[in-house]
């Protein structure tokens, strides 16, 4: 290396370490909790509580109503379900996902068993020699032998399944998939719940009330009968032009006859004047008198008289309401009057639930801490789970986008629309670039480093974006603290590993599609590090000829579907064939059938891919000399301006500026691999 090059070095290493002494007085994210899932024993004596950012489980005394043992994971958990015979299964992990099976009396870890991608929901059957986990994006149900260990079968059911619920027989499985599969523009878009008979493994299918997607929870009742499972109602046919009486976004639960795995009906949850935002958590009391809900983004514990609920729902029309016929049930605001009673929490944002005679334990993931509610006297008790810390602009971001509090009339949050930040797989008319014009929900991954935004690119960034959101989807006035705290929220976001790598790699049908990804001109556009040269082209998918469009990322596309500015295409082939006739969105009619399934798996692989070298900016597998020289023409350059070079802005959140930070992480993989 020449003097030259070595005082460059030298200079950056400087600004490093003064950013990395700094960086150590900030608050780290393993001081939060984060407290997701929770499970009681049958005595009703300790609380088990999978707490996700801290990476750990702990367990509770629920009569000196203290945390008794902790025990650290390697991999966040997820889910956590308790044995009769002194074992505790914790779900946990991303694309190499376990579960976690604890002793105990030991209270050591007794055994590790490898499932899928994005473990959730563990659920024991009756005699407890079985164990189904949701493989959230495999779209699989692990089921697994109790006494070996050993994964027996994968049963495939449909997109993100994120819970699930077993009957008291056991015969029945019933998986709630996250988000709904097919087009977005054909009129009926709902997610489904899959219900796996046990015996033979075949899988049911129903879909839920149009609109209805992020389903969170399900429940069985104690006689067998109903399964009840949560999700928002999006009223996605109307422009998001006000909020009062649920106008974009209502919140609900769905009722399925168990017996004839019939859709028994989609009841609303909120009020006439104030919503119930969403709805996550679900659970009946042991004698099935009660039906109980969370609402993480109003906070709030909903408790329905399940044999009025029955009654009202057999009973049509009831007395002074508005429901004539069940196709008016899911429109009716009004109707759980006199059957359900609103519980304000204490804390932040209630997920996870369990029930103990007549007391409800509660999971608030964003005060770490739980709630205790009493269900004959309303009585809440919230106790902190440890020390707390202040959150940082990132953790106060991630708050806000959650929180439906300060929206007006608590109909929604910024998660009503994007679940965990990405998208509903929903048309939306947001009026933004005229009315009656629904696009499809975009994911905000990457959003503020990949300007302009919207699907037209009619705002320049996502800065202007969050503002407007709170404006016009929220209705709220918010300081611009808060959407600052967003902004780093949503630059802190990172993609999820695709579940078409194999072994954390490119499978040998993407690397040849990878071939083809340039010789079909895909890379001209969907060019660097974010798979985007931020520019809008007519591709022939717009309204009516000419209309151009916002080249969005590629990164993490294999979680977005459908595609397309309407959601008309339901799989990436249908975009590289059936929409793409005259090869204005890359040059594809002359590959052969392989070809196109190749290319399809490609781009479904891309993302964040498990050991990559960040700061291979010329992609040649290593961080060297070359990568140094691409950095240094950037340094110091902002978004917009000269010598910016957007695959250079490593840092993590990415800042849209070249600096000591962006060299931070550089110097951290020096010579990788």
């Amino acid at each position: 290396m020449n003097a030259t090059y070595n005082k460059r070095l030298y200079g950056m290493s400087m600004v490093v370490l003064v950013l990395v002494l700094a960086a150590g007085a900030q608050t780290d994210a393993s001081d939060y909790y984060s407290p997701t899932a929770l499970a009681v024993d049958d005595a009703g004596q300790y609380l088990y509580i999978a707490e996700y950012t801290a990476g750990q489980v702990q367990e509770f005394n629920t009569t000196t109503k203290a945390v008794t043992r902790t025990l650290s994971l390697t991999m966040p958990p997820t889910g956590v379900a308790i044995s009769s015979s002194g074992l505790l299964y914790v779900t946990a992990g991303g694309i190499y996902g376990k579960v976690y099976v604890i002793n105990i009396s030991l209270w050591i870890l007794q055994n590790t068993i490898d499932v899928g991608h994005t473990p959730m929901s563990p659920v024991l059957n009756g005699d407890q020699s079985l164990l189904y986990v949701c493989n959230r994006f495999d779209g699989t149900v692990s089921k697994i032998g109790t006494a070996s260990g050993a994964v027996l079968s994968t049963i495939d059911v449909l997109r993100e399944p994120v819970a699930a619920a077993i009957t008291p027989s056991s015969n029945k499985l019933f998986v709630a998939n996250h988000l709904p599969v097919g087009p977005a523009n054909t009129g009926n878009i709902a997610a489904s719940v899959s219900i796996i008979d046990t015996s033979t493994e075949a899988v049911t299918n129903i879909q839920l009330t149009n609109g209805s997607t992020g389903m969170r929870g399900i429940c069985v009742s104690p006689d067998g009968n109903f399964a009840y499972v949560t999700h928002v109602l999006g009223r996605y046919q109307l422009p998001t032009s006000q909020l009062e009486r649920g106008w974009i976004m209502t919140n609900a639960f769905s009722v399925i006859d168990i017996s004839s795995e019939t859709l028994v009906n989609t009841v609303l949850v909120d009020d006439v004047e104030m919503g119930a935002a969403n709805p996550w958590g679900i659970a009946c009391t042991n004698d099935g008198s009660y039906l109980c809900i969370t609402h993480s983004g109003s906070h709030e514990l909903s408790v329905i008289d399940r044999t009025g609920l029955h009654n009202r729902l057999s009973n049509l029309p009831y007395t002074g309401g508005f429901s004539n016929t069940s196709a008016d049930v899911p429109h009716d605001l009004g109707f759980m009057s006199g059957l359900r009673t609103r519980i304000q929490l204490a804390g932040n944002s209630p997920r996870g639930l369990d029930i103990s005679g007549n007391t409800v334990y509660i999971a608030e993931y964003f005060s770490d801490s739980l709630s205790i509610v009493d269900i004959t006297t309303k009585q809440v008790t919230q106790t902190l789970l440890g020390p707390q810390h202040p959150p940082d602009p990132c953790r106060w971001g991630q708050i806000y986008y959650h929180d439906a509090s300060k929206t007006f009339q608590k109909w929604l949050s910024c998660v009503s629309c994007h679940p965990d930040a990405r998208s509903d797989a929903l048309n939306w008319d947001l009026a933004n670039d005229g009315y009656g014009s629904p696009r499809n929900a975009k994911s905000h991954l990457y959003s503020h480093m990949t300007p302009p935004t919207n699907i037209t690119g009619c705002r320049p960034d996502a800065f202007a974006s969050v503002r407007a959101g709170f404006k016009f989807i929220e209705f709220a006035i918010r300081p611009e603290e808060d959407a600052d705290a967003v902004d780093d929220f949503m630059m802190s976001l990172e993609p999820v590993p695709s579940p078409y790598l194999v072994n954390g790699q490119l499978s040998e049908s993407a690397e040849r599609g990878k071939s083809l990804f340039e010789s079909a001109n895909c890379n001209v556009c969907h060019s660097g590090q974010y798979y985007t040269d931020m520019s809008l082209y007519d591709v022939g998918t717009g309204r009516g000829s000419g209309e151009s469009l916002d080249t969005p990322t590629l990164v993490e596309v294999w979680r977005t579907g459908p595609y397309l500015q309407d959601g008309r295409a339901a799989t990436m082939l249908e975009v590289l064939t059936t929409y793409n006739p005259s090869d204005q969105h890359g040059v594809t009619s002359g590959l052969t059938e392989q070809e196109l399934k190749d290319l399809s798996e490609y781009t479904l692989s891309l993302g964040a891919i498990p050991g990559e070298c960040i700061g291979d900016f010329d992609g040649d597998g290593e961080v060297e000399a070359d990568d140094l020289e691409i950095l240094a023409a950037a340094w110091l350059s902002i978004s917009g301006g000269p010598n910016w070079n957007h695959v250079c802005d490593i840092s993590d959140p990415n800042d849209l500026k070249i600096d000591g930070q962006d060299f931070a992480v550089f110097s951290d993989n020096w010579l990788c691999p």
